[in-house]
């Protein structure tokens, strides 16, 4: 009788710490999970009001805010870099008098991130190549300026001021660095209608300005869509120093150890540099970032 009543006694432990497990876990769950949000009363690009009162515009944005508030570990990261990469895109926007809202097109475009698209789009802006030298970068088999993020965000500006002089709307501008100014001054000369917000676009332009107010209002916001990340565990600007060469570099491997460091670390903070040398017959200057810490 007394080892049933262990056995008993036993049993009803191990029900309850159960029980408590479950009910710990859950509470950890809902209070980690943003289980439900309301959409903003009133959103803005680039001081251009949405119209939310419209409902396949307020559809459409909650949408996007769903999609990239459960996108947790792709969020966070994008916060993350925001807090490395903005210093460097925000004075340039504001020095060409390009709205700030447009740094979150860049985050909505690769990320913060040089990375390269399907269609050959490469760098944080994701240029492809014809529009890239139209703008003013170099771009051969040793230098590809798409990678430089200061140059880069220069030919953005410098499109992004063609398309608003040619549409009147930072809405519209934005809309055509994805599906280009060709394609929607046709789309709105056929559909006669001047307005974002009013065209029928294809899936990917009619989902790009709902992308950038969804990140625009999450990263202006992350606690309260459930992204608190300690300031310690941002990413931090590196100290670098700036060195300028106008002649050939004919192994990178050694100039980068000559200087300090090593060609891993001169080709991360040098990602313009595409091959494992510099030729430079026309004595052009070209400015290397060189860190001095973090290596």
């Amino acid at each position: 009788m007394k080892r049933i009543n262990q056995i008993i006694i036993v049993l009803v432990l191990f029900g309850l710490s159960g029980i408590f497990i479950y009910s710990t876990s859950k509470k950890t769950m809902v209070k980690d999970k943003v289980e439900s949000y309301a959409l903003p009363n009133q959103i803005d690009f680039a001081g251009e009001s949405t119209p939310l009162n419209l409902v396949d515009v307020r559809e459409r944005l909650d949408r996007e805010m769903l999609i990239n508030t459960n996108l947790h570990s792709t969020t966070t990261l994008i916060l993350k870099r925001a807090n490395r990469v903005f210093p460097v895109i925000e004075p340039i926007l504001k020095k060409y008098g390009v709205p700030d809202d447009f740094k979150y097109l860049a985050v909505i475009e690769s990320g913060l991130v040089n990375v390269v698209s399907p269609a050959g789009a490469r760098g944080v802006w994701q240029f492809m190549p014809e529009t890239a030298k139209e703008k003013g970068m170099e771009i051969n088999d040793l230098v590809d300026e798409r990678y430089h993020l200061e140059k880069s965000t220069e030919a953005a500006c410098r499109y992004l001021l063609d398309a608003k002089n040619k549409f009147g709307s930072w809405t519209l501008a934005a809309a055509a660095y994805n599906g280009g100014m060709g394609g929607i001054n046709k789309q709105m000369e056929s559909q006669q209608v001047g307005n974002y917000y009013d065209l029928l676009l294809t899936e990917e332009t009619s989902r790009y300005v709902f992308r950038i107010l969804a990140l625009k209002e999450i990263m202006k916001n992350p606690v309260k869509y459930g992204f608190d990340i300690p300031k310690e565990q941002l990413y931090f600007p590196i100290e670098i120093k700036k060195i300028q060469v106008d002649t050939t570099i004919t192994d990178l491997t050694s100039f980068a150890k000559n200087i300090g460091i090593n060609y891993k670390i001169l080709k991360l903070h040098n990602p313009w540099l595409r091959d494992r040398r510099l030729d430079n017959k026309s004595r052009k200057v070209y400015t290397l970032e060189i860190p001095t810490e973090g290596y």
